[in-house]
């Protein structure tokens, strides 16, 4: 797990460090997710803290509650933060890099070209 930073607050970098182990597959379908006490005990942090952050992937059907036993990735959960992730990079990250691309002077078959070459040009 990563360490928190002062950016965001720390019940959405819980729910970022969970999204992320998702994606990365160390946490698949049906897994348990780890406790707000485990967050608590490696963060140093509330376990309170730690709930509201599992709780926001509840809100967003990533993790679900099984009483008594605790959190677990949802069915799917991968590709809705897939989905989730592309559409930040398209409508966001991307224009934004064309237009600091326009600033340096960097016409687009530069960027293109370096797109292919940056590592490798594979997925």
């Amino acid at each position: 797990m990563s360490d928190l930073s002062t950016d965001k607050s720390i019940y959405v970098q819980i729910a970022e460090i969970i999204k992320n182990e998702i994606l990365l597959g160390n946490l698949k379908e049906e897994e348990q997710a780890p406790s707000t006490n485990q967050f608590a005990k490696v963060y140093q942090i509330n376990p309170a803290t730690a709930g509201k952050g599992l709780n926001l992937l509840v809100d967003e059907d990533i993790l679900y509650k099984k009483r008594g036993i605790g959190m677990f990735v949802s069915v799917g959960a991968r590709e809705k933060i897939l989905k989730k992730r592309q559409n930040v990079f398209f409508e966001e990250v991307l224009p934004e890099l064309v237009t600091e691309a326009n600033r340096l002077e960097i016409s687009k078959d530069e960027l293109i070209k370096y797109l292919q070459s940056f590592n490798g040009g594979e997925k």
